[in-house]
């Protein structure tokens, strides 16, 4: 196979059991260079898995592993990430009171000096780590900030940077934007979209539509351990992604309800009104001035009675 025009990456028919657990069944899909693919799913859809597939942390019980058109069998993560494939899980594998430049080269430190005098090579460290992040579009005060003191997208951003300088040809994103805000999240989007202009093959892995779609090429869809293929942007609008994802059973089982809702709420504020009404007419029939006069009488006399004490009391 010409691996010019192969695929980066390529997974087919490729299923995960665990005992009598089928966590993936039958799933093809690709990822080519310079390109953005999503996979989507709710939770519990399989996506957890076949990052892990993808990754190198689980071989698969059936179908075909390749990368760049050959066929790939990692035994663990450090395998894939030698072969380029960079994974950036939800955690982003960061120290929060260590600097964004000690963070940058974790585990691959760059030293100076030799022998017993070997140490890390502080400033190389801080002059690539700038220049990586200005390569995305990222502009730090001091690359000796703890990486705790950065945004939640601007953490996504260092993790994204160093998968690239370490030589990533697939960046593998697990939920980049989960936990952030409409804000950060259009940050990570725009680096994501970077790193495709790079040449790099993204996975974008999510289960929110309306992050995907904008920045996506192609969208894998998994449902329950299985795929309901995949579709080219072209060939599927946001509310299908929506309703793909969800199940349009689910979907239609949801509307009924909620019109049920607002039938039965429609009822409710009705028969409030007319209990409001029907309490106000008894108010009204039960008014003081309609009250017999020797009531009102009695009342007058025992106003008029001296009081006991100065105070007014009797």
């Amino acid at each position: 196979m010409n691996t010019q025009t192969a695929s980066l990456i390529e997974v087919q028919s490729v299923s995960k059991i665990f005992g009598s657990v089928i966590a993936l069944k039958d799933i093809s899909m690709k990822v080519n260079a310079g390109e953005v693919m999503c996979l989507l799913g709710d939770n519990g859809a399989g996506k957890s898995t076949l990052i892990k597939i993808l990754s190198g942390v689980h071989q698969p019980s059936e179908g075909r592993y390749l990368f760049e058109g050959k066929e790939m069998h990692f035994s663990s993560p450090r395998d894939a990430l030698g072969m380029g494939i960079a994974t950036v899980y939800q955690d982003l594998a960061m120290i929060p009171l260590m600097g964004i430049s000690r963070n940058f080269f974790l585990g691959t430190e760059p030293t100076k000096g030799w022998g017993p005098f070997r140490r890390f090579d502080v400033s190389h460290a801080n002059r690539v780590t700038r220049e990586e992040l200005a390569k995305m579009g990222i502009q730090v005060r001091e690359t000796t900030q703890p990486v705790g003191t950065l945004s939640g997208g601007e953490r996504q951003s260092v993790a994204i940077a160093r998968a690239v300088y370490f030589g990533a040809k697939v960046l593998i994103l697990d939920e980049p934007t989960a936990a952030l805000g409409v804000k950060e999240a259009g940050v990570v989007l725009r680096y994501i979209a970077q790193a495709r202009a790079r040449g790099l093959g993204v996975v974008f892995i999510t289960h929110n539509p309306h992050h995907a779609y904008p920045i996506g090429d192609h969208f894998t869809i998994l449902n329950r351990g299985s795929s309901y293929g995949t579709f080219a942007k072209s060939e599927i609008s946001r509310e299908e992604l929506t309703a793909m994802m969800a199940g349009g059973e689910a979907l239609e089982e949801l509307s009924h309800e909620l019109a049920e809702f607002a039938h039965t709420d429609e009822k409710a504020r009705a028969a409030l009104e007319a209990a409001a009404h029907e309490f106000g007419a008894a108010a009204e029939q039960l008014h003081v001035e309609q009250l017999p006069p020797a009531f009102e009488e009695a009342e007058r006399r025992h106003d008029e009675l001296p009081s006991v004490d100065g105070d007014g009391k009797r």
